[in-house]
């Protein structure tokens, strides 16, 4: 018998099998985040307790909020903590998939917190404005070492937080889990849902976001077309644009990008008696039935450029995106893009190809543009 065929029948310690060291790794993802999994709920169960303890419990037994502002404060709070506390063991005894299948039916709290999310922000803000018995309490428990110097409005986020590491953390457990094994169903399951409420919760809390943006945008402009203007609608963004009419110079003009239509408006003088800061609506574009159009130049070039927007109307004026534009001294700003949008809600938005620039800057007041903060005329 030859050598070569000692070696093929007794083959050495270094032999590797592509499906062991796979099954290892699967094993090895499985353990650490079973592990991490465990130690962020005993963490997450501590902090859940300290809030019922400390705050939810003495503001009971005090009777210092009323029970509907105590309700409207934190939600669900106690009977979130009592899920977690169902969920523990069984991640202490290792049985993951029937432990996070008991879990799902509680998952609909979640939701209900993320709906309630904006309503406890308010309340807690409005308590501690205006009462001096409260704001003493919240100081007195925060002031507590088992808070660690965290604060009551940065542990009232806490159950949509752990949210999102439960998608991750459960989802990466099923993922790594070997069919055969006798959990993997209820993994799978208990990944699926987690996932689905978390989706629910972000739409929650995108649309929370937006009517806090359609709130502070119907504030601020003013006319009669700005009347109801924004209800119904998602605000994209809004920023500065030069607008160049067909004869004169160009003219500063605040635009609103809401997800149907375009608004144009005028900022009201610096001195107005009742109305400084605010802007007067000129006009409202339907995007549907808005065309760009490239005059010169490129969003992304050193020199910006120029766009002729238009609708069935005609030309409605065009608008300028330029560190530097033809006739124009303009300082070197930041130039972002925009990109238009056409459709009726996020979901449904459909993006052109065609952007425009506006000039701004994180550290600019919104209610001028940038060129006057920085003391210069056009």
């Amino acid at each position: 018998m030859s050598t070569g065929q000692l070696v093929m029948e007794n083959p050495g310690p270094r032999a590797r099998c592509p499906v062991q060291e796979q099954r290892a790794r699967w094993e090895r993802k499985r353990a650490c985040t079973a592990r991490e999994l465990l130690e962020t709920e005993r963490r997450y169960q501590e902090q859940l307790g300290l809030v019922a303890t400390y705050f939810l419990g003495i503001l009971r037994a005090k009777g210092t909020l009323r029970p509907p502002e105590r309700q409207a404060l934190f939600g669900p709070w106690e009977l979130i903590y009592g899920a977690s506390q169902e969920l523990l063991p069984y991640l202490e005894g290792g049985h993951w998939g029937q432990g996070l299948e008991g879990f799902c039916p509680h998952l609909e709290l979640y939701t209900q917190f993320a709906a309630n999310a904006e309503r406890s922000q308010t309340t807690l803000q409005e308590q501690l404005k205006k009462s001096k018995r409260f704001r003493r309490f919240v100081r007195l428990q925060e002031g507590r070492p088992e808070f660690g110097g965290l604060q009551l409005q940065d542990l009232l986020p806490l159950p949509l937080q752990r949210l999102q590491q439960y998608e991750n953390l459960v989802v990466a457990l099923a993922e790594n889990t070997s069919p055969n094994s006798p959990d993997h169903q209820q993994l799978t399951r208990a990944a699926r849902l987690i996932s689905e409420t978390a989706q629910r919760v972000h739409t929650i809390g995108q649309k929370q976001k937006n009517d806090q943006h359609l709130r502070r945008v119907q504030a601020l402009l003013s006319g009669r077309q700005a009347k109801g203007l924004t209800s119904g609608r998602w605000f994209l963004r809004q920023g500065w644009l030069l607008v160049v009419p067909p004869r004169g110079e160009p003219r500063p003009r605040m635009f609103f990008l809401f997800s149907d239509v375009l608004v144009l408006a005028k900022p009201r003088p610096p001195l107005h008696l009742l109305q400084s800061g605010t802007f007067l609506c000129r006009a409202v574009y339907p995007m549907a039935q808005c065309q760009l159009q490239r005059v010169f130049g490129h969003s992304g070039g050193p020199c910006g450029g120029l766009l002729s927007v238009s609708n069935k109307m005609g030309v409605l004026g065009q608008v300028g995106e330029a560190e530097h534009m033809p006739q124009i001294p303009m300082p070197p700003f930041i130039s972002l893009a925009w990109t238009l949008f056409l459709g009726i809600g996020p979901a449904s938005l459909r993006e052109r190809n065609w952007v425009f620039g506006f000039i701004s800057g994180s550290h600019m007041s919104p209610e001028r543009p940038p060129w006057e903060q920085q003391g210069l005329e056009l």
